[in-house]
């Protein structure tokens, strides 16, 4: 019998695009399928040849429904992925809003771009259409946490809780090798322990490799009450002026975390009463899909003291239509925008900036991690001007960056997750964050657990045994 091999085709010195690839001499197994963001030379790498042919894959595993975590799986359908996807209930339910409507975006920029030409391709073009976003989700199957099975011939995978998003999980793959079998955790997005909805993640079952994320491999989240106090005073500030509020904000789970903290923060009487306009179809989808987990008890969901904050009242308004979206361009009176994409990559929110930004009575408020190259990245260093639809819009809107409302694992939490483990893996690969991120991850679990830690690099093959 061949050795097993771990090829990483993503995630391997940047935070975004995980693809990890694990080849027995039976099976040829995908974990994650995620898309490319931020900067060209990352994006580009959508557009080039899967490096193995896609029909030869037995099967994805999916460790959640982020985009830089899925968003690549209708690109590998339309080359001849015909295999299932394994992930949990809940991540094949938000797959079902996030895949077309990553669809829809790239098909309504590239006819914005045609139709404007100001894209250097002639014609833009998608790269993946709507069709072929419904087609991959025909092949999804899910399971339950804690549910061993068997995906191809040889390898078998266990999810377990992860924290980060709905449905999110650590994927446990057990593979076939050479001497017997081998145990691969690939950690997905893991959560923090305070997120206000979900359930910390699950201590880490034993496994001989791991595969960390590491999106705040060498940072520490700051203590929230500064930043919500900071938030606070600037909503107050905007609307003393007679401002607007926008929130870019992921449709998964940071809208929800968005809201839920706007209305504790109101009824405190902290900031004023304010409407609120949750502008993203897609955000208003996925509450539905929270709405039914939290009626259902799933397993991965908090049990709050307090209702959700989820449905449209006298202070929540639901912008479903386009027609309903143009409406806000209208608002005259001190309001608070949610809107997304979270990292201003695309979608209503660049319609809100481009009107608000040149605006100093307005403030743009956002709401967790920027990855580089992203215009919300852009926006967190300061930059005076930023291109948005083509022209270059002048940003004199205060803007404040708020990295404690993000859901992701700080460098503490990262260690001592790895660390709870009962037996130290062999090794522990760095993945899913920036150099710098990796990098320190490295250097803190050689210093504190006597790991040895390595950050891969894209393509890199290595065996598993």
């Amino acid at each position: 019998m061949s050795d097993a091999v771990l090829e990483f085709l993503g995630a391997a010195g940047t935070v975004t695009g995980s693809r990890f690839l694990i080849q027995s001499e039976q099976s040829q197994v995908l974990v994650d399928a995620g898309m490319f963001q931020g900067l060209k030379r990352y994006r580009v790498q959508n557009w080039e040849p899967f490096p193995i042919d896609p029909s030869t894959i037995d099967a994805i595993v999916l460790t959640h429904a982020h985009v830089d975590h899925s968003g690549y799986l209708p690109a590998l359908a339309k080359q001849g992925f015909t295999g299932p996807v394994y992930c949990t209930n809940r991540t094949m339910e938000l797959c079902k809003v996030l895949l077309p409507d990553a669809a829809h975006l790239q098909e309504e920029e590239a006819r914005y771009a045609n139709r404007k030409g100001f894209s250097k391709h002639k014609p833009a073009l998608a790269l993946y259409t709507t069709a072929d976003a419904n087609a991959v989700l025909e092949l999804f199957e899910p399971v339950s946490f804690g549910e061993r099975h068997e995906v191809a011939p040889g390898i078998a995978v266990t999810f377990h809780i992860a924290g980060h998003i709905l449905g999110s999980s650590s994927a446990e793959v057990e593979v076939n090798g050479r001497n017997g079998p081998r145990r691969i955790l690939v950690s997905g997005d893991l959560g923090r322990g305070d997120h206000p909805l979900l359930r910390p993640p699950v201590p880490p079952p034993d496994a001989d490799i791991v595969l960390l994320e590491t999106t705040y491999g060498d940072r520490v989240h700051p203590d929230p009450e500064p930043e919500i106090e900071r938030l606070c005073e600037a909503i107050r500030e905007s609307a003393s002026r007679g401002g607007m509020v926008l929130i870019p904000a992921f449709a998964v789970d940071r809208t929800e975390v968005v809201l839920l903290l706007l209305q504790d923060l109101m009824l405190s009487e902290r900031i004023p009463r304010l409407p609120i306009y949750a502008d993203s179809p897609m955000a208003l989808r996925v509450l539905d899909i929270y709405r039914q987990a939290n009626a259902d008890g799933d397993l991965d969901l908090r049990q709050l003291d307090r209702p959700l904050p989820f449905s449209a009242g006298n202070d929540v308004h639901e912008c479903r239509t386009p027609e309903e979206s143009k409406s806000l361009s209208e608002l005259t009176y001190p309001s608070i925008i949610i809107s997304a994409s979270g990292m201003a990559t695309g979608g209503r929110v660049l319609h809100h900036l481009a009107r608000l930004l040149p605006d100093n009575r307005n403030t743009i408020i956002l709401s967790g991690f920027q990855a580089a190259g992203t215009r919300g990245r852009l926006l967190a260093d300061g930059k005076r001007t930023v291109k948005l639809l083509g022209q270059h819009v002048p940003v004199r809107a205060t803007v404040v960056a708020m990295e404690s409302l993000s859901v992701h694992a700080d460098a503490d939490d990262l260690v001592s997750w790895v660390g709870s483990m009962s037996k130290p893996p062999e090794i522990v690969y760095t993945v899913h964050g920036e150099p710098e991120g990796s990098d320190a991850m490295c250097e803190r679990l050689a210093a504190e657990l006597d790991l040895v830690a390595v950050r891969p690099h894209q393509r890199e093959r290595v065996l598993i045994g």
